[in-house]
């Protein structure tokens, strides 16, 4: 393929000179010439004609490149222990032989990008400041024990520091970041990275990867995918990470930047210039790279790609500069802005509220009366009251005293239209049993407290996400706030205390429970600091303490009566008289010296008095409290 070969080392070894030489000549028969690194050859040279194979070391091999950008000349790179970069980046072969065969192997000439930064060129990477475990050479052949050491020294370290992006086409980016890593190109050879994507070797384009965690939860899950699950793809990259693909950026900052060249010596200046130079040198790759050789597009996209969304911005990178990192992510001022005023919205009292609030109180309490569970569901998906609430958990984080008075107004009116319409359409119906829907809100518990608490995480992070506000009505099913209204209004209307007293814990327990839980999902989703939420949270949950003693004694009460039934329900059956009688337990009571026990009694013939004595006789050994049994004889005739 080549009549001559250009040899340039610096190397004085005969012995791998002489290999060199022979391998050559033998296999190709072309003549060879020698000369050294700081010969400057003719721009007319025939690269048809010409093979220039470098014996170098990484830096020699960029001095060579440097003085014979874009001449028509091709090159090939002979592996030695004093150039690991080129050898990596350009996936050149270990052995000598398979090196030789490559660099007089047409199909692997390909014209490659340089990246230069402030005039150096650089194989393949630039670190900037500390990329926490992105590059991996640093740490890729420790065993496990040492990376988890590792793990946690990045997770206590971190600090950021103040960046300007300016990018080819004079889009400029203010932020804050503990690091940033360019790439000219990525490939498989590059194990030292944990980009695992393959980027052109001749698109013209750096690759620049911007690490700036918003909070501690997205730095952790970072660590995570860098240092134990070793991948990360353009496709998806963590939040942590900026992405920028450009010809030319200009990195600055008013503090001197440390950066590294191909992991090598370390530099400083206050403004990083990058650019890429597109196709200015014919290169031998190794074989390793012949697919990508092939496939490798040679267009130069036009586009810059900016994916800078997840990086802090304004006040929050005034913070991370200052070294704290915040627990939660701080929303943008543009979430914050729209939320709010949605909120504020939602605080308000209007005549839709108020027809909402009355129509969905009787459309409740008919449920209640007709014990149609369908009915009370289509209640709760009227029902108003979720909106002010969610308002109310933002006005308590932020001390905002319009989202404060205006969602309290809203509430009470809303609470004492569902009373009021629930009591005097009670007093209209020729009805006063209490139903099973009814008797279901009697008695709230733990569970009922936790329901409100999950549904208020639902209904904030339902309403700072517009595209998942659909899930709003599943969230007002869920937590179910009017019918307890409406079933304390039956009972102001029954004039029964217990069900006043029982139904309206209910309440109380969903309101604060969904506030509580609305405004902490809202501090982790940014849009307070802890610090302002702090005196609202406090009382909140003073008041949610006081509601649960109540609940925590009659979820007690819940687990006492559970206790009771499986004691009760290992006596599936007993004998009397040769006789198997099956006991099926239905309900079980516990009301302070006495269990109350309704039983269904199965048998082939009728049973007397003495019998159902027995039954409880044997069924008491189980307890610890006299048993009150309400027998439902069943006769089985065969």
């Amino acid at each position: 393929m080549y009549n001559k070969v250009y040899f340039i080392t610096q190397e004085e070894d005969e012995k791998i000179l002489s290999e060199i030489f022979n391998s050559v000549k033998e296999k190709y028969n072309s003549e060879i010439s020698v000369f050294s690194t700081n010969e400057i050859f003719d721009e007319s040279l025939n690269s048809f004609e010409i093979l220039f194979l470098l014996y170098l070391a990484d830096d020699e091999i960029k001095t060579f490149f440097e003085n014979h950008l874009n001449k028509k000349i091709s090159v090939a790179i002979l592996p030695n222990v004093k150039c690991p970069n080129a050898m990596r980046n350009y996936g050149i072969s270990k052995d000598i032989k398979e090196a030789v065969e490559d660099a007089f192997n047409g199909e692997l000439l390909s014209k490659i990008d340089l990246l230069k930064c402030n005039d150096k060129i650089a194989f393949n990477r630039i670190v900037i400041g500390d990329m926490h475990g992105m590059n991996r050479l640093d740490y890729n052949q420790n065993n496990r024990f040492d990376k988890i050491k590792i793990f946690f020294a990045n997770l206590k370290n971190i600090t950021f520091q103040s960046y300007t992006l300016t990018t080819s086409k004079e889009h400029s980016i203010q932020t804050a970041a503990s690091g940033i890593t360019i790439l000219e190109h990525s490939t498989i050879m590059n194990k030292d990275s944990a980009i695992r994507d393959e980027l052109s070797i001749h698109d013209g384009k750096l690759n620049a990867y911007v690490l700036a965690p918003t909070s501690l939860f997205s730095y952790i899950w970072y660590l995570l995918s860098i240092f134990f699950y070793q991948r990360i793809s353009l496709i998806e990259l963590p939040k942590s990470l900026g992405f920028i693909k450009t010809s030319k950026l200009a990195i600055s900052s008013e503090r001197m930047l440390d950066f590294k060249i191909d992991h090598k010596d370390v530099y400083q200046s206050k403004c990083i210039e990058l650019e890429v130079l597109q196709d200015c040198m014919n290169i031998h790759l190794g074989r390793v790279l012949l697919e990508i050789v092939k496939n490798d597009d040679n267009s130069v996209e036009e586009k810059d790609v900016i994916k800078l969304n997840t990086l802090p911005k304004a006040e929050l990178s005034s913070i991370l500069i200052g070294g704290k990192l915040p627990l939660f992510k701080k929303a943008t001022d543009d979430d914050f802005k729209d939320l709010l005023t949605n909120l504020k919205d939602s605080a308000k009292f209007s005549y839709t509220y108020l027809t909402l609030m009355i129509l969905s109180t009787l459309l409740a309490t008919t449920g209640l009366f007709a014990n149609s569970a369908p009915v009370i569901i289509g209640a709760m998906i009227l029902a108003p009251l979720m909106a002010p609430i969610i308002s109310l958990s933002m006005g308590v984080i932020r001390a905002d005293k319009f989202l404060l008075v205006q969602s309290i107004r809203t509430l009470i009116i809303g609470i004492f239209m569902a009373l009021l319409f629930s009591c005097v359409y009670t007093l209209f119906i020729p009805l006063e049993q209490i139903t099973s829907e009814m008797q279901g809100r009697l008695n709230p518990n733990l569970l009922d407290l936790m329901v409100a608490v999950f549904s208020g995480i639902a209904g904030a992070y339902a309403n700072s996400k517009e595209e998942v506000a659909k899930s709003l009505a599943g969230v007002a099913i869920a937590v179910a706030l009017v019918p307890p209204l409406s079933v304390t209004g039956i009972g102001l209307g029954l004039g029964n205390i217990d069900v006043i007293y029982g139904s309206f814990l209910l309440f109380v327990t969903n309101l604060v429970g969904i506030t509580l839980s609305a405004a902490l999902t809202f501090i982790v989703l940014g849009f307070a600091p802890v610090k302002k939420a702090k005196k609202g949270i406090f009382y909140t949950f003073i008041l949610m303490a006081l509601i649960t003693i109540p609940l925590f004694l009659s979820f007690m009460d819940v687990v006492q009566r559970y206790d009771y039934f499986n004691k009760l329900n290992n006596f599936k059956s007993i004998s009397l008289n040769s006789d198997k009688i099956e006991l099926n337990i239905k309900t079980v009571q516990n009301k302070e010296n006495k269990i109350f026990v309704n039983l269904e009694v199965i048998s082939s013939k009728p049973l007397v008095l003495s019998d159902y004595n027995i039954i409880k006789e044997k069924l008491q050994q189980s307890v610890d409290k006299e048993l009150v049994l309400k027998i439902i004889p069943v006769i089985v005739i065969n």
